[in-house]
């Protein structure tokens, strides 16, 4: 029986993990979401096009693989059918290959506007959410009284009611104004494209492809660092985005998890709020932000940047029993004489190489090794024999403080500036 292939992002989000599942699909059957909503950003480039999917799986475009739409995640059917149909219109209907779960809680047009009048209910204390409705759309899943998939295959207009109802009454709490007329019709046209998809009971149909011999690659969103139990909290996403989250998320056992693969850029970012140890406020992390073109596919915010932290990363490693390492954007170092790694904190004159309960409390500073830069352009560079000493110096000593093997380098946007080490 084969097993399902995890891969992860171990940062806070936005490492590639579009562009790499992309690249492994032709190694497997079926691609799978198994978290997260139309938060998710994953950008492809390939064939002078670039495509930012939220929803679908990254696999879409490859050999007609199947992908599936997990019960982990939360979907949005006005953004899914744009989405859907913005692919159509690039020439490429999905409707043969994307399964979806009848288990995959709905957001609502009033979850929209929930999540926004709560952020804004917290003054200067916001999260930084993408307001696409993500956390009250998993509140209501965890207080059971969602809306599903499944639900909408019949007539589901009595609970749809009960449920905006009770969020109108949160909404009038809040003072918040708002106007649900328009949004409702888009999103009940949305409800109707997707039943034009198929639905299925997919924790079934995955485990049934697992006994036939099919391959599984299980593609998560956001990042291991905005988990809901093991990121920097409260400054989080809603869902588990570790590992662990893929059993969940599409109904397979433990036992039944593959390699694990990490994507890690060779420096850090984070968009939103909440802390951010090795974060750059100078002109080196402009210089991050400018050459690796650090803007949200999804929302167009600024992403913060810094040095590459190794203490998050050892952690990271650690939860989600990561097998193999994937670096990407390694190019956008190449201007750089010297490059800091971030290799143990200091909190309030304590130095530990050991990830805190709370990144928020005391002070912390980052312990740095500085390393020299290797000053080569890598977008051209087609073989590991390629690399600069210098690189090769940088991976080497990011595998040994990690005791993890880095399989594939990412050397630019497009698919085919992927240097595979090893799988």
């Amino acid at each position: 029986m084969k097993k399902v292939d995890v891969l992860l992002g171990l940062q806070w989000g936005d490492e590639g993990k579009g562009k790499i599942v992309d690249v492994l699909t032709p190694r497997y059957d079926v691609i799978s979401r198994f978290q997260g909503g139309p938060n998710a950003g994953h950008t492809l480039e390939f064939n002078n096009e670039k495509y930012i999917l939220r929803s679908i799986p990254s696999g879409i475009f490859q050999g007609e693989k199947i992908n599936i739409i997990g019960n982990g995640v939360v979907l949005d059917p006005q953004l899914f059918k744009q989405e859907a149909q913005a692919l159509l219109l690039g020439g490429h209907d999905i409707r043969k290959q994307l399964y979806i779960s009848k288990k995959a809680h709905l957001i609502l047009p009033t979850h929209r506007m929930l999540d926004a009048a709560y952020e804004a209910a917290k003054g200067t204390d916001k999260i930084g959410t993408t307001g696409k409705g993500i956390g009250p759309a998993y509140t209501d899943k965890i207080s059971r009284s969602g809306l599903r998939v499944g639900d909408i295959m019949g007539e589901y207009n009595e609970k749809y009611n009960a449920i905006k109802a009770r969020h109108k009454t949160i909404l009038r709490s809040l003072n918040c104004r708002y106007a649900i007329r328009e949004s409702e019709y888009e999103w009940r046209q949305g409800v109707e494209y997707l039943k034009s998809f198929k639905i299925i009971d997919s924790e079934n149909v995955i485990n049934s492809y697992l006994h036939e011999g099919k391959s599984i690659l299980a593609e998560g969103a956001q990042g291991t660092m905005l988990d809901i139990d093991f990121g920097s909290y409260p400054f989080v996403t809603s869902s588990n985005t570790v590992c662990a989250g893929a059993c969940t998320g599409l109904g397979i056992a433990p036992r039944n998890i593959g390699e694990v693969y990490g994507i890690f850029k060779a420096y850090c970012t984070r968009v939103g709020s909440g802390p951010f140890p090795t974060e750059l406020k100078n002109e080196t992390g402009e210089i991050l932000c400018t050459v690796g073109n650090e803007f949200g596919s999804v929302t167009g915010r600024r992403r913060r940047c810094g040095w590459l932290d190794l203490v998050a990363l050892k952690y990271s490693i650690m939860i989600n029993g990561v097998t193999r390492l994937i670096m990407t954007k390694g190019d956008v170092l190449s201007t750089l004489d010297n490059i800091k790694v971030a290799t143990a904190y200091n909190i309030n004159g304590v130095v530990t190489e050991e990830f805190p309960y709370d990144l928020s409390s005391g002070e912390i500073m980052p312990v740095y090794t500085e390393l020299k830069g290797w000053k080569t352009d890598l977008t051209g560079i087609t073989s590991e024999s390629e690399f600069p000493k210098e690189l090769n110096n940088y991976i080497r000593f990011i595998e040994d403080r990690l005791q993890t093997p880095i399989s594939i380098i990412s050397v630019g946007p497009d698919r085919n500036q992927t240097i595979v080490r090893e799988l």
